[in-house]
């Protein structure tokens, strides 16, 4: 018998006090600008026993503007941007190239937060996208020289080939090369900071970039 999705949906629960801890935000006390306090935050959520804190999620739009969403890694974050990376053939590659624009949504359940950041993004240059990926695992080189990402797979025989291939050469040459492997910045527009509340009375700031600088505004929940 299959399970019933409206069941298990009505027995779940948000933020069970018995595993999250909801700390008190006062939007007040909030640096000028929001990558302070994005990694403070970061901090926080990694301290707190939250797995996998660098996982985030990405949304592109294709060239229609139809919406597509997806978990990538966090690969910093910087006066230069949020950076992630990918493969610049593969679907969120063929977006951000005809449409240069993105948002990111980080969520730390163990402490109630939520941070959105959205604005344009950019290539870095081929160099430091190949250093970022040589300071990472071998499993990451390997899975970037396996390549094809987002093309059609005949087999998973045809996968299991291409994947051992590319994880000898990995081990061999730590230092291969993965050409079509692009470093992205976002620069953000908007940076949005989100705290539950036990009582529903979350709090939400919003950084928006004005000139040289910063506009912060609470946010209704």
């Amino acid at each position: 018998m299959e399970p019933d999705l409206h069941e298990l949906l009505r027995s779940l629960r948000v933020w069970d006090p018995e595993t999250t801890d909801l700390p008190a935000f006062d939007p007040a006390a909030a640096p000028a600008e929001p990558l302070p306090l994005f990694t403070r935050w970061f901090a926080e959520a990694t301290a707190a026993g939250q797995a996998e804190p660098h996982t985030m999620s990405l949304a592109t739009a294709d060239p229609d503007g139809l919406p597509d969403v997806r978990i990538v890694t966090l690969h910093g974050a910087d006066d230069d941007g949020w950076s992630f990376a990918t493969h610049a053939h593969s679907r969120k590659g063929g977006h951000l190239a005809a449409r240069p624009y993105a948002a990111l949504a980080f969520y730390w359940p163990v402490l109630g937060r939520q941070v959105r950041v959205r604005g344009p993004v950019r290539t870095a240059p081929a160099e430091e996208a190949q250093a970022d990926l040589h300071a990472r695992s071998t499993g990451a080189l390997a899975a970037a020289l396996t390549g094809r990402q987002s093309g059609p797979l005949g087999s998973p025989e045809e996968l299991a080939r291409a994947s051992e291939a590319a994880w000898e050469r990995a081990r061999r040459e730590p230092d291969a090369p993965a050409p079509s492997w692009t470093l992205y910045r976002l620069r953000a527009d908007e940076v949005e900071f989100f705290q539950g509340e036990a009582r529903r009375r979350h709090v939400r700031l919003r950084y928006r970039r004005s000139g040289a600088g910063w506009v912060r505004e609470s946010l209704w929940p």
